[in-house]
Order: C-alpha cells, then structure tokens, then sequence
C-alpha cells in the first residue's frame, strides 16, 4: 500500500513537471529560442507554445525592445594632441533572436566594448575644435561603424549620443580667454561698423541738403530770371507806348507847324528847354542853379504849349 502511493506520488510529480515542460509563454516584448537536445530548433514569439518534454527545452531568453546602454567615461587623444574624457549612451534592438544567442558570446558586453574602441578611433581623427562644434557628425560616424560591425549578431543600433566631452581644465581657460577675445573684436567690429554707417548716413545727409540748397537756388534764380524778363517786356511795352506818343506827338505838332502855327514851334523849344534844365537839376555835382535870364520865355512857350492844346481839343470836338 505505502509502495503503491509513493509510486502514484512519483507518477504526479513527473505529469506536473512533464507539463511543466511542454507549455511555455513567451510575454510581450520577449523571444525564447528553442534547442532540441541542445541544438537551436526554433524561436518562440510571445505567446503560449506546447513543447515535446525532454526532447525540446527553452535555450536563450531575449528582449526585443529596445534597450540602452551607458558608455562609461574614458580619456581620447584628439588629432592635436588634446587630452579630453567623453562618455555616452547606446540605444539597440535585437532584431534576430537566434543571432543575437548564438553568434556572440556576451551581446551587452559586446557592443559596449566594440562602441568604445571606434569612439576613441572617431574622435582620435578630429581636433579639438572639430570635437566640440561636431557632435552630430561623431554621432553619425559612429552609428554607421557600430551598426555595420553589429548586423552579424542580429541587432539594430538605432542610436549613439555622446553624452559629454571634457576637455582638460588649461583648455578651458584658454577657450575662454579666446572666445571672450573673438567677442571683444566682433564687439569692436560692429562699433566701427556702426561709426562708418553714421558718417556715410551724415554725409549723404549733407550732401542731400546741397542739392536741395542748390535745387532752390536754381528755382530762385529761374524766378528771378523770369521776373526780369518780365519787368524787361513790362519796359519795352511802357517804352514803345512813350515812343508811340511821342511820334503821335510829334505828327501833331508836324501837322501844326505845317499849318503855320508858330506855339508849335514854341512847344519844341519849351520841352528841350525843360529836359535841359531838368539835367541840370539832377546832377549830383551841382549844388547851386542859376536861371539863365530867357527863363521868361520858358514860361511864355508854356502857355504855348496850353494855347496848342486848347486848339488840338476843339479841333476833336469840331471833327466829333
């Protein structure tokens, strides 16, 4: 009785762990490859899967989402002799589980070291300068080294960042120092930049006004043109109208003589008698006139003139 219920007691524990054996599930996220009798068979995707007991087991566990990796801090000799600690992180992704299981021996510990080596082969080949102004250009070196050396192992490195680069404390100051005298020239620049833009706006200024001044001036002396011509013609007109009285005058006068009046003849006499006197008066260096002692028949060809007007008058008013 006792051998029959060990007996029963040891059947149950090999169904259980028999069972155990053959139903397998896989979670999200995850594959589990499948070695029979220690050779790989296949890959387990997630999910439940029956498995033949002792002929079939799990082998590798993989995670297929991606993961990252921190690239510890280490010295790099740049290109001109510059000592700087730089330190990143990796992003990868198993894309073939069995490779990843079965072609490297430690995959993490793989890719850390084989990233390493080529930072410090990437930015041994770049100065300083090219260092600290570049960072996605190492970024992007790296990821095409790394992800090509990787593809065998059936991974996908879709990421590499470079965290920090320290350069040495002496550097520092030195950059500092520089960057601050680049600032002070650029600084000195733009004053100098900003002094000759003011002297050319000044000088366009003054020269500007110039022309506006001379533009005025010329207006001003068109007009001044304009009005002497006018005052000019204005002359002439007031000339050719006095000519034209005069000769009118003179017909009159012509006509009179010829009818033989003698206050005509008076009246010529009087009118140069008078311009004469009228010289003598005018003149500047004359301060004391004497009237010379024919002024009485100045006065008399007067009133011939007044007597050679009345009879011009009648003669219209009888001719009217």
């Amino acid at each position: 009785m006792a051998i029959g219920g060990v007996v029963a007691l040891v059947v149950l524990v090999l169904a259980v762990v028999t069972v155990a054996k053959a139903v397998v599930t896989v979670p999200q996220g995850r594959e589990y490859t499948v070695q029979r009798f220690g050779k790989y068979e296949k890959t387990l995707k997630p999910g439940l899967h029956i498995l033949m007991p002792y002929i079939e087991g799990v082998g590798k566990k993989l995670s297929v989402m991606e993961q990252v990796l921190d690239v510890p801090s280490q010295e790099v000799i740049t290109k001109d002799n510059a000592m700087v600690g730089v330190d990143g992180v990796v992003f990868y992704q198993v894309l073939d589980s069995a490779k990843a299981a079965y072609e490297v021996q430690n995959l993490e510990y793989a890719i850390l070291n084989l990233t390493m080596t080529n930072l410090r082969t990437v930015m041994g080949s770049m100065d300083l300068d090219e260092l600290l102004s570049q960072r996605d250009h190492i970024n992007s070196r790296l990821l095409t080294v790394v992800d090509q050396a990787t593809s065998p192992w059936g991974v996908k490195l879709t990421r590499i960042e470079i965290k920090d680069i320290r350069p040495p404390v002496d550097l520092v100051d030195s950059m500092a120092r520089q960057m601050k005298a680049e600032r002070d020239k650029r600084a000195a620049i733009l004053e100098a930049e900003g002094l000759r833009q003011a002297a050319i706006l000044k000088a366009e200024g003054e020269r500007q006004a110039q022309i506006l001044h001379a533009e005025g001036e010329k207006q001003q002396r068109i007009l001044e043109a304009e009005g002497a011509r006018e005052a000019a013609f204005r002359a002439a007109e007031a000339r050719e109208r006095q000519a034209q009285a005069e000769a009118q005058a003179t017909k009159v006068v012509s006509e009179a003589i010829a009818a033989g009046s003698v206050q005509a003849i008076n009246y010529f006499v009087a009118q140069k008698y008078v311009d004469a006197l009228s010289l003598i008066a005018a003149s500047p260096n004359q301060k004391l006139v004497l009237m010379p002692l024919e002024a009485g028949n100045v006065i008399g060809a007067l009133g011939g003139i007044a007597e050679l007007t009345r009879e011009a008058l009648l003669k219209q008013g009888k001719s009217a």
